[in-house]
């Protein structure tokens, strides 16, 4: 008779957990993506120009890139959902107060700065917190399409919280998109509170802090498909953030009408990557990282799209085929992730990816304006658009990239599973 691990070792099955990071990740994607084209449109009422909206968003990126390797640590020593609910009232805070300058009236470009930077360091300590709480409330033989599920809830919030900034925009203030999106983070906060970690094993003792991200550093570098993709990413990240964060909204209040059109392109966007989301729970390509970076390539078409600049409406389909595309790569790579990495690394190898992938966005954002300025908006969305194209051909020379495949489900691991297994993998399902 086979004898089951201890509980303790053993992780979740998609239930309880996975329903609390399902509906919480729904709520501040409901809020967050309205918040961003707030952000830009607030420093455009206020009278910045792409310069200054450019500086906003880099002062949210900022502390995102010099606090997220601490945050890995400390999600890897703390429980993680303390972690997460520390972030998110920091996040509501800052939001708030934003909100509440913008609707005063006459906000200084300096104090949109800080609290956009708070909001940043919430979220370096949050994402890799959320990602290993993710990755460990799952089985592996579950996880490709638990990952998939969970993106297709979280995208379909960009849907709405996009098109509905957008509209509120339009029509009122952008300081009340900013105080929904406070508001998200609260509600949010309050349900990740009730998150289990029982079933997460206690760490043993280490050497410290600085012990923990050397460590964490060992497990990403030793990993060539690992740092490749990463460093793909960091140029990649930064060419789509300086397009569509601050060229992004002047092309929109330029050449397309305003607000509501780029909120309908950035909602596109969404529905795109539900989509692949969608495909994601079907499809499970054997060469996870092949077909994965095969689908960057298509995330140069927006900004091509935006240096033409093309209709709102060819904007949008463009922006659709982004959106699936993106999410063949987030499934793919959330996979290989969970199957390669040890679990009581997982929040500091994600803090490196994240760092790595985030790190040239403050310089983008920050260098949009002059760089726009110098060789001209058109020629500057072209740019970003084959970086995007060139790193992604480079890291298809990895030999890893291009072998590494996925690992099947043994039959020792299939009979573990047992009639429990089956009934929870049905309750993934119902959360579609």
């Amino acid at each position: 008779m086979t004898v089951a691990p201890a509980p303790a070792s053993r992780p979740l099955r998609p239930g309880r957990n996975y329903r609390l990071l399902t509906a919480a990740a729904i709520i501040t994607g409901l809020g967050t993506h309205g918040a961003l084209i707030a952000a830009a449109f607030a420093v455009l009422k206020a009278g910045g120009d792409g310069g200054d909206v450019g500086l906003v968003a880099a002062a949210r990126t900022a502390p995102l890139v010099l606090f997220l390797l601490v945050g890995g640590a400390i999600a890897d020593r703390l429980p993680r959902h303390r972690v997460m609910v520390a972030a998110n009232a920091l996040n509501c805070l800052s939001q708030a107060a934003f909100a509440w300058l913008v609707l005063a009236g006459d906000p200084k470009l300096w104090q949109m700065m800080l609290l956009t930077a708070l909001c940043g360091t919430g979220q370096a300590f949050f994402n890799p917190a959320a990602e290993g709480m993710l990755m460990s409330s799952v089985s592996r033989e579950q996880a490709s399409r638990a990952f998939a599920l969970f993106r297709m809830a979280m995208q379909g919030a960009s849907i709405g919280g996009a098109a509905l900034g957008g509209a509120m925009i339009a029509a009122m203030d952008p300081g009340w998109v900013l105080a929904v999106d406070a508001a998200a983070f609260a509600v949010a906060g309050a349900l990740r509170a009730f998150l289990d970690v029982s079933h997460i094993a206690p760490r043993a003792p280490g050497g410290g802090l600085l012990a923990d991200m050397r460590d964490g550093w060992q497990e990403f570098i030793g990993r060539p498909w690992l740092w490749s993709i990463v460093a793909q990413f960091s140029v990649v990240v930064a060419a789509v953030g300086a397009a569509e964060s601050v060229y992004g909204p002047l092309v929109a209040r330029d050449e397309l009408g305003g607000a509501r059109p780029w909120g309908f392109a950035l909602a596109a966007f969404g529905a795109g990557t539900l989509g692949g989301a969608l495909l994601m729970t079907r499809w499970k390509p054997r060469r996870l990282l092949l077909a994965g970076t095969l689908c960057v390539f298509p995330l140069a078409l927006p900004a091509a799209g935006l240096a033409v600049p093309l209709p709102v409406g060819a904007l949008c389909l463009v922006m659709f085929v982004s959106g699936v595309a993106i999410e063949v790569f987030g499934v793919s790579w959330m996979t290989a992730m969970h199957q390669e990495i040890p679990e009581e690394k997982l929040s500091r190898v994600s803090a490196y990816d994240w760092f790595g992938s985030v790190a040239m966005m403050p310089v983008a954002t920050a260098l949009a304006g002059p760089v726009e300025s110098l060789v001209g908006r058109s020629e500057a969305l072209w740019g970003c658009a084959a970086l995007i194209v060139l790193v992604t051909g480079a890291v298809l020379f990895v030999p890893e990239v291009r072998g590494l495949t996925r690992a099947p489900v043994t039959a020792e691991v299939a009979k573990d599973r047992g009639p429990a297994s089956a009934d929870a993998e049905g309750s993934v399902g119902r959360l579609g």
